[in-house]
């Protein structure tokens, strides 16, 4: 189901999407479009899959529809979630629109009564998402990670 967020002068129109109708090719121009490193489409369909929530976010404009910002979620379905793959268009940055699909998927999951909600943030976003109320863990506590050879 598409939402309204917002309205802008020129006639385009930004929404909020939770359907699962992600096209994995306008996905992928949107994670090169900030520099991220390709991944198998296979695997990026995949975690689609067997994410617990997608949250895509668009402008409309006429006729037309394009991706500009996405992120998904990872849960036990209960009490925790995992936030992944948090990407805006550069052209729509700096504008509040990624703070506004943070606080919608953050909604969107406080809905479903995940009270523990996680991410992963690099260096240059920890402080965007500082704002969003996230922080380092308080508790002092590192985190463990385990990767191939």
């Amino acid at each position: 189901m598409l939402e309204m967020t917002s309205a802008r002068a020129n006639q385009s129109r930004i929404f909020f999407s939770t359907q699962r109708e992600i096209d994995l090719y306008e996905l992928e121009e949107l994670c090169d479009a900030v520099g991220w490193a390709r991944r198998p489409l296979r695997k990026v369909k995949k975690a689609l899959e067997n994410s617990f929530l997608l949250v895509s976010m668009w402008e409309v404009k006429g006729n037309k529809k394009r991706l500009i910002g996405f992120a998904r979620a990872t849960s036990d379905h209960a009490f925790n979630a995992t936030i992944w793959d948090v990407v805006v268009n550069p052209k729509f940055q700096n504008k509040g629109l990624g703070k506004a699909l943070m606080k919608y998927t953050i909604k969107k999951l406080r809905n479903s009564d995940i009270s523990n909600i996680t991410l992963f943030a690099d260096p240059q976003v920890v402080e965007f998402y500082r704002q969003l109320g996230f922080m380092q863990d308080p508790e002092g506590i590192k985190g463990m990670f385990w990767y191939p050879d």
